[in-house]
């Protein structure tokens, strides 16, 4: 099994994260600030997508850069590196 396989790794996790100063920038909005959730989704392309959204909020936006491709870590890894992007700040966006 590699990363590209959907059997190996999870479809979606979401995490709560506090962003840092420069917040995490969305196609739609622009930059949101504050206490976000992060859901990065594996998509049938080998690709995943990131939606963020206010914490509690009932709106979802695309983080810029999303879709993006999985690192050789997979799903969890790329995840976690959407997670430390948001809390550093400065516009976070998806690694290209």
């Amino acid at each position: 099994m590699n990363a590209h396989d959907p059997a190996a790794q999870p479809q979606k996790l979401v995490d709560d994260v506090q962003a840092g100063p420069g917040g995490a920038m969305t196609d739609e909005v622009g930059v949101i600030t504050g206490e976000l959730t992060v859901a990065t989704s594996l998509r049938p392309d080998g690709h995943a997508g990131i939606a963020i959204q206010y914490t509690g909020a009932d709106e979802w936006y695309t983080l810029t850069g999303s879709p993006a491709p999985l690192p050789p870590g997979g799903l969890t890894a790329l995840h976690h590196d959407i997670l430390a992007r948001i809390r550093h700040g400065n516009g976070a966006q998806a690694p290209l």
